[in-house]
């Protein structure tokens, strides 16, 4: 167990955060990482409103300890998952993917603990201003979309860090108890974490999604489709159709049409490995095998205790 500002402030035993990814983190991998004693995320990025308070009751139901919800503000109807998260008496909703200063207030004037997830130190700054509880700041390795920086965890957590007082959360490229301790060092006092969690029997992601993560190895994902959002994928041959797209000079339109609707649904909850869109972090590469939630957050935790007792020779 560690008491520092990010187990205080979601009242959790490890500062291991759980990250809310579309087709895979429903309520049973939220539950099972924070009966870990972690904090699990709903990924409300794939939920239709009706469909998010099924996980959030069911959640409610398997755990006991905190939870919360992953909530991409780009979506139109987004009024409707705000009311369910009011209506349902979330603690904790980590935003993302929009202006914090939009529902923050709403959100915290329910009681509710709001973090913000960014990709710079300038919208680090954007998200203490907004009155945000705490910022997790991404970095470039990350899975699914990214910001337009490119700036590496290990460039982009220093940087947070010197910008913002309120307690910091590291992302991106993260799935072992010494990368952990590597983004602590360098000022973070948390870390999200979820390409290793897809790789669970927990996560609804497809299992020939999973069983290809596990296969995957270095250079196999690459950040693509940057004239619309940037989004990290594990290639496969709808990447190549973006690949040959983007190098011939595709325009935003063409680029679209190529995409379509429900590629992601299609590659990682259905499982087409060759047309769907599989988001995924470079970190695939150092996943090996699919384990519990909860035997993942215990290897973690104690891969980090063993990595700070290592002794530094110069």
């Amino acid at each position: 167990m560690m008491k520092n500002r990010i187990t205080t402030l979601f009242q959790i035993e490890y500062p291991i955060i759980q990250a809310g990814m579309i087709w895979a983190s429903g309520w049973r991998l939220a539950a099972a990482v924070s009966n870990a004693g972690g904090l699990g995320l709903i990924g409300a990025g794939s939920m239709y409103p009706s469909v998010l308070r099924e996980h959030i009751q069911k959640c409610k139901a398997a755990t006991s300890k905190p939870f919360g919800v992953n909530l991409p503000l780009l979506y139109p109807d987004i009024d409707q998952h705000i009311a369910v998260i009011l209506e349902e008496k979330v603690p904790i909703v980590f935003t993302s993917a929009g202006n914090p200063k939009t529902w923050t207030k709403t959100l915290k004037d329910a009681g509710i603990t709001v973090v913000h997830v960014v990709s710079s130190s300038k919208f680090a700054l954007k998200c203490e201003d907004a009155g945000v509880d705490a910022v997790v700041a991404e970095g470039f390795e990350a899975g699914g979309h990214n910001g337009r920086e490119e700036t590496t965890t290990l460039c982009l957590i220093p940087e947070v860090r010197k910008a913002i007082s309120i307690p910091l959360i590291a992302a991106g490229g993260i799935a072992s108890g010494r990368a952990m301790m590597a983004a602590m060092v360098l000022g973070a006092e948390g870390v999200q974490i979820g390409s290793r969690f897809v790789c669970s029997p927990e996560a609804s992601s497809h299992l020939a999604f999973k069983e290809a993560i596990v296969k995957a190895g270095e250079g196999d994902t690459q950040l693509v489709l940057k004239a619309l959002t940037p989004v990290r994928l594990l290639k496969n041959e709808f990447y190549q159709q973006v690949k040959l797209a983007e190098d011939a000079g595709a325009d935003k339109e063409r680029l679209e049409l190529i995409l379509g609707r429900a590629r992601a649904k299609r590659g990682m909850f259905e499982g087409d490995m060759q047309e769907g869109e599989l988001e995924i972090g470079q970190v695939s590469a150092q996943i090996e095998s699919l384990k519990p939630a909860g035997d993942i957050v215990a290897e973690i935790w104690q891969d980090f205790k063993e990595a700070c007792k290592m002794p530094f020779k110069i």
